[in-house]
């Protein structure tokens, strides 16, 4: 079995030592096979949406308080009819044989025609033997009351849905109208001679074409994945946040949309927003050399804490925020851990370590699990770690494993969806071109910044002295017969043409030809194969650091740091290295997604205009999808109005269905107002109501809605 390298968290703490819920049990054959399937983000932040989405119904039908999201329901168009259950069998024993058999059936279609299939069929059946059940039982009478049949039917009204959920899943995943409007960049060459359109996404030809999950891609030449992804049926997207572009007879969805990124201008050199921003990657290339000097402190006290308040907007501000020449952001750090009391201790390292590792850490490949699986490992670490309380929000009663597996499954499954069909659907519209083909198709044309030099070109690369230059008589690129003079040279990483072996061999830093330029990505990769603008990364990154801030009630880590050993030599798979051990080190979940961000700068695959909406976009989807995720928690409660908990001593959290403000009354039992007070919900249907000053006895808590009563509860004060 092709085995995962599992480059996020899970080594902290071995899932084995953990007595698993069934949830998290299946949640990890997801992640399975997702490693040994093909590297497809959309796809698979489909699989996690939906998989998870059964395992919650399920708990749901269960639970009294909560309310099923498919179950029962009508979502994009389809209905999944359900007359209820009641289970001939315990409410765990009917619990856990419906999961199972939904997410085994779910994963016997979905993953049918994967390059790992019998390895992730081998698996599932080994864990149905394992519960003891009968795989070859396919009856979906859930009327029944038999479990398995509940899990057969929720199954296979999955599969009927995603069949008609404009994924195009019948046919493959494969684009229905999308068409490149530049000719593929052949890599085995130099430049890029063949791109007539350089604001626009363009294929690339690379012999045996490897993708992220080290699957060979027959023809060398993938096609751009799920542009049309913003027609997907989502989770919690709104109408009023999409914007429909019609195009070639193709109407394209587009959520958030965040505009136009930067095209590229005549002339302005390094002026010319979209001229810096390549520029900017090609000199980030630079720093990827370990035997560069410069060191920098990677710990929380030097790096991370950067508000949201400082991402910039416009060209002025893009330029305070990345630092051109040495790298990184303006990050504040933090002094002191808040968890421990004790300062954060400074670790210092190469640049050249640092951002290698950073580039290999965050690429999840190969036998990658994709970045919306990544940050699956990452909620289970954190649901693992010995500090963790399983309280929903940081607050109430602490949960079963199970009930919080569920819920925050659905909860981050659903916002994953979410940001692959908003970040795709982005994608897909604007179409937008990426470092590679940029930075070579400049480097054919000459220089946009002196225009009395002969290689002059509007639409050229920019001269920075140092780091960007005209190759002149006399340079030892200039070639044997002078073939290269007047060209462009950059001081960048020397590409991988100079690794042969990646365990012992280094490319360094140094010139080469800008035509030849390269990312910091294995010569079978190069880059992945969609548009750049919007950053999936940084999009599905900040989008479920904000999921864990709301999930745990706390942005912090658990102990207030999050870590990865990286060691010596060994961790890198590009090439050799790093030189030393070191750790990784993160305050907090918007720290870690931060710096996901700037790795794909120093690997070479985004320029910051595709990272900073994405950031921001992320931001708004995680919020927006925790807010209507958790509405199914306690929709039951909110629709009957109940207080919790009751007796109560300090604070009591009053559950209605209400979008608005209504009035509160608490009364004594002579009938006289002793508090009252606006009551606001939020969007769990949650008013939190402080009771401590009252003195010990029976209360009734009144709601009003314009005057008229609409919930009347007794409350014991403790």
């Amino acid at each position: 079995m092709k085995k995962a390298l599992l480059y996020c968290f899970i080594f902290l703490v071995a899932a084995s030592s953990f007595s698993q819920s069934v949830a998290r049990q299946w949640n990890e054959e997801i992640l399975n096979g997702i490693r040994n399937d093909f590297a497809r983000p959309t796809v698979h932040a489909r699989n996690l949406f939906h998989s998870s989405v059964l395992l919650y119904d399920i708990w749901a039908v269960f639970d009294d308080s909560a309310d099923t999201f498919f179950l029962g329901k009508e979502v994009g168009g389809f209905t999944c009819a359900f007359d209820g259950f009641n289970p001939n069998e315990s409410t765990e024993s009917a619990r856990q044989k419906a999961m199972s058999y939904a997410i085994y059936r779910l994963m016997r279609h979905r993953f049918n025609n994967s390059p790992g299939r019998d390895d992730i069929f081998a698996s599932i059946e080994e864990l149905m033997t394992g519960f003891g059940y009968d795989t070859s039982f396919s009856s979906t009478n859930y009327r029944e009351g038999d479990g398995a049949a509940l899990g057969n039917y929720i199954a296979e009204q999955m599969i009927a849905f995603g069949l008609q959920d404009g994924a195009n899943e019948a046919g493959d995943y494969e684009n229905q109208h999308y068409e490149p409007l530049n000719e593929p960049l052949n890599t085995d060459v130099s430049g890029n001679p063949n791109m007539t359109h350089p604001n626009n996404w363009q294929p690339l030809k690379v012999e045996s074409w490897v993708d992220q999950s080290g699957n060979t891609i027959p023809g060398g030449q993938p096609p751009f994945l799920s542009p049309e992804w913003g027609a997907v049926t989502p989770f919690s997207l709104s109408e009023e946040n999409k914007t429909t572009y019609p195009v070639s007879g193709f109407d394209y969805q587009v959520y958030h949309d965040p505009g136009d990124p930067w095209y590229i201008q005549e002339g302005l050199g390094i002026d010319d927003p979209y001229k810096w921003q390549f520029g900017l990657v090609a000199v980030w290339g630079s720093h990827l050399d370990p035997e560069d000097p410069t060191l920098i402190d990677i710990s929380p006290k030097a790096l991370g804490n950067l508000p949201f308040e400082s991402f910039p907007h416009s060209f002025s501000e893009y330029k305070n925020f990345y630092d051109f020449e040495n790298g990184g952001d303006p990050s504040n750090g933090r002094t002191v851990n808040p968890v421990t009391g004790e300062p954060y201790a400074e670790q210092w390292v190469r640049r050249g370590d640092y951002a290698r590792v950073l580039a290999e850490f965050w690429a999840d490949g190969p036998d990658s699990e994709t970045p919306p699986g990544h940050w699956f490992t990452l909620l289970n670490y954190v649901s693992d770690h010995p500090l963790v309380k399983k309280q929903f929000r940081g607050v109430g009663p602490v949960l079963d494993d199970l009930e919080w597996d569920v819920k925050s499954y659905f909860i981050l499954g659903g916002t994953m969806h979410d940001v692959a069909v908003t970040a795709w659907g982005i994608k897909g519209y604007y179409d937008y071109v990426r470092p590679i083909s940029a930075i070579r198709y400049m480097a054919d044309r000459g220089q946009s910044t002196d225009t009395s030099l002969p290689n002059y070109n509007p639409h050229g690369l920019p001269l920075v002295p140092g780091l960007i230059e005209v190759i002149e008589a006399g340079d030892p690129l200039a070639g044997a017969f002078d073939e290269n003079l007047g060209k462009m040279k950059l001081y960048t990483w020397l590409g991988p043409d100079r690794i042969v072996d990646p365990s012992i061999d280094i490319a360094g830093v140094g010139w080469i030809l800008a035509e030849e330029w390269f990312p910091y990505q294995r010569p079978s990769f190069v880059t992945p194969p969609f548009a750049g603008y919007i950053s999936g990364h940084s999009t599905f990154s900040r989008a479920a650091s904000e999921v864990l801030t709301l999930l745990t009630g706390d942005e912090y880590f658990p102990g207030g740091m999050g870590t990865f050993d990286i060691p010596k030599d060994v961790f890198l798979k590009f090439e050799r290295g790093p030189s030393v051990d070191f750790q990784l080190q993160w305050a907090t979940y918007r720290d870690a997604s931060d710096q996901t961000s700037l790795s794909r700068i120093w690997g070479g695959i985004h320029p910051p205009v595709d990272d900073i909406p994405g950031r921001i976009i992320g931001e708004e989807i995680g919020k927006e999808a925790f807010a209507f995720a958790e509405k199914y928690f306690t929709r039951k409660l909110a629709d009957e109005g109940i207080l919790y908990p009751n007796p109560a001593s300090d604070a009591v959290t009053v559950f209605y269905a209400s979008d608005g403000t209504l009035q509160l009354y608490v009364y004594d039992i002579l009938k006289r107002i002793v508090l009252a007070t606006p009551a606001s919900f939020d969007a769990g249907n949650r008013f939190t109501l402080d009771v401590s000053t009252l003195s010990q006895g029976m209360y009734i808590v009144v709601l009003q809605d314009h005057g008229k009563n609409v919930m009347t509860k007794k409350l014991l004060k403790d």
